[in-house]
């Protein structure tokens, strides 16, 4: 009777636990998606890194879509999105390529309603930071990550197209700004 009594005790702890796992993530992912709709542009610093490669930069970013990144590099790289295009220049050599904003995992976060709605209907894994995890119809896996304490974007986790995990960490430095939309112009093709 006593091993019978300890296994429902146990069976009750565990689903208490559960229970309150259950109601803190979903209190989290609230909390997320209420800072989320209170944002219309943040500017922050990011590191990125690929394998060795490390990558620094500032960004701009306006919802829904548009994003400037300008990377501390000799080949003086700037990603540029504007809606559907992405196009990523290297002002050193005055070389720009352009690619369709939809084969990128950017689409997911530039978007404010999808980033919403991946985090209503995605996993969650805490760690440093509250991940959203997210699997395209690829059944490519992102994380996109927040931060614990102020529940704004902290950065995503990603690979490309050659199976590189991409690591990009974000320190916002400002929100809600004026921001000229001339920011976001797409270089001329030609």
């Amino acid at each position: 009777r006593g091993v019978i009594k300890l296994k429902i005790f146990r069976a009750v702890i565990f689903f208490c636990l559960y229970l309150i796992f259950t109601n803190s993530i979903a209190a989290d992912k609230s909390k997320i998606i209420n800072k989320l709709n209170s944002i219309d542009n943040i500017q922050f610093k990011f590191t990125q890194k690929t394998n060795e490669n490390i990558e620094k930069g500032k960004c701009v970013l306006v919802f829904p879509n548009k994003l400037k990144c300008n990377y501390e590099d000799k080949n003086r790289k700037e990603l540029i999105v504007n809606k559907k295009m992405m196009a990523i220049t290297q002002k050193r050599y005055e070389k720009t390529l352009f690619y369709p904003l939809s084969k990128s995992t950017f689409i997911n976060i530039l978007s404010k309603n999808e980033l919403i709605k991946i985090i209503n209907d995605s996993s969650t894994i805490i760690n440093d930071y509250i991940n959203i995890v997210f699997i395209d119809s690829n059944k490519s896996k992102t994380l996109i990550r927040f931060d614990k304490k102020s529940f704004l974007l902290a950065g995503w986790v990603s690979s490309d197209q050659y199976n590189n995990q991409i690591i990009f960490e974000i320190k916002i430095t400002s929100v809600n700004q004026m921001i000229n939309d001339n920011v976001f112009a797409l270089p001329s093709k030609g």
